[in-house]
């Protein structure tokens, strides 16, 4: 910060172009992790009776007694939404380190 507030920036200039793109290539595979931990726990939400997917797959597997139908797009569902995320934040961190590598 003082290194860029030397060179004339402004408080936001530098916040923007020196600060947050390291805080961000730092942070970001911590922040991925949470997020997909996140996503795995939502399982954990019909317990408080929030109409979330694995509670909807219950009930509709409860209803017409296709318990393993039910379940296996259940897992399909979370297992790619997985993958996308990882392949996401795979590609920020492969763009930011392609961003580090041409300065």
């Amino acid at each position: 910060m003082e290194a860029a507030r030397s060179l004339g920036m402004t408080y936001v200039e530098a916040m923007r172009y020196v600060i947050l793109p390291q805080a961000i290539r730092n942070v970001l595979p911590a922040l991925a992790n949470n997020f997909i931990l996140l996503l795995k726990d939502t399982s954990l939400a019909s317990v408080v009776a929030v109409p979330e997917i694995s509670h909807l797959t219950r009930q509709y597997a409860s209803n017409r007694f296709r318990y393993p139908e039910g379940l296996l797009i259940l897992s399909f569902i979370y297992a790619n939404v997985t993958i996308l995320m990882s392949l996401g934040v795979i590609y920020l961190e492969h763009r930011l380190q392609q961003d580090k590598r041409d300065e």
